[in-house]
């Protein structure tokens, strides 16, 4: 396995990020076996595991901790917090209330003192970005996160954190985790240029879209893998199954499979340092080791532009982040007397 630095940290990683969110109730309720494949995962060489504490409520966490036991010196490990963890109003968001609170959770579950990257799991419009990163500045000077980042942050959002930190002397974020695939580009038009110029490093999560690049859901045909039973609508978005019947003779005739066709593109970005795969089998595991040394040659990579231009999106990816400014229709619609020019 070759490796990375994550950004301008000096911390290194490997290419593939092991993302735990199917390691529990969510998707295999089997600890023993989900901390199987973790081991494995880490003997093949990938040193960096990505876990959030709404992964199945902290229990992927607690697993986690377990498969850490006697190795955790030798894993870059990263958590998150934001989503709800309670019916509490104010068991959820990026305020310090919440996140000193939410990082002691996570350093119990995943039975540690630290965590290498401790990450905002959204945005909070509704909360300043200086509230957030001097509660994340102040646990970085405890010695309980080596450093920050975000996830799923518009390139505006990074930006003014960028631009907060600097001003207001406080710990910036080294790290982004936007969603990319080669359905889901359009990070490369702002997202990932910003990143490169700030330094961070970009961690990307779904590679495979969601599923739809692992081949098990065709047009035409009534998806039965695990996630179909999760009502996402991305797979059965006609359009997006439209391309990967495109993409799935090309992966043949590149002589591999699709899952090594997608994940290989999703590391061979300039800007991006590590994917995240989330293996809920161990069969899912040893797929995407046996993929770990391919190289997409550019006349590949001309053809996948072809079909997907780059920095554009094949419809939308279910758990994608949304502004309210895309959310909530009073946000884009005037007052409807005020609608018309004249």
């Amino acid at each position: 396995m070759r490796y990375r630095t994550l950004g301008r940290t000096g911390i290194k990683v490997s290419p593939y990020c092991l993302g735990t969110m199917m390691f529990g109730a969510l998707g295999n309720p089997d600890h023993g076996d989900s901390v199987r494949i973790i081991h494995k995962a880490l003997d093949a060489g990938i040193n960096f595991v990505d876990t959030a504490d709404a992964y199945a409520r902290g229990e992927s966490e607690e697993i986690v901790g377990k498969a850490l036991k006697g190795r955790r010196d030798h894993v870059v490990l990263a958590t998150k917090a934001h989503l709800p963890m309670g019916e509490d109003p104010n068991q959820r968001g990026n305020s310090r209330r919440w996140l000193v609170r939410a990082l002691e959770d996570s350093l119990r579950r995943l039975g540690t003192d630290h965590v290498d990257l401790f990450q905002i799991h959204r945005p909070a419009p509704d909360t300043d970005i200086e509230e957030t990163l001097s509660a994340l500045t102040d646990l970085l000077r405890a010695g309980k996160i080596r450093a920050i980042g975000s996830s799923a942050f518009p390139a505006s959002d990074i930006v003014e954190a960028q631009w907060t930190a600097e001003r207001r002397g406080l710990a910036r974020f080294r790290t982004e985790q936007p969603t990319y695939s080669i359905l889901n580009r359009s990070i490369e038009r702002e997202v990932l240029p910003v990143c490169e110029r700030y330094g961070m490093g970009a961690l990307v999560w779904s590679p495979l879209a969601g599923g739809l690049l692992t081949g098990r859901y065709r047009k035409g045909q009534e998806p039965t893998a695990h996630r179909a039973g999760f009502g996402f609508q991305h797979l059965k978005d006609e359009h997006r199954l439209d391309v990967v019947e495109r993409l799935v003779p090309l992966a043949e005739q590149a002589g591999m499979p699709l899952t090594h066709l997608a994940t290989a593109f999703a590391i061979a970005h300039p800007g991006v340092t590590s994917a995240i795969i989330g293996p809920r089998t161990m069969d899912h595991l040893d797929d995407l080791l046996a993929g770990a040394d391919v190289s997409l040659s550019d006349e590949i990579l001309d053809r996948i532009d072809a079909l997907v231009p780059p920095g554009t999106d094949v419809g939308r990816l279910d758990m994608a982040y949304d502004p309210p400014a895309v959310q909530r229709p009073a946000l884009r619609r005037r007052d409807h007397g005020e609608r018309a020019a004249a």
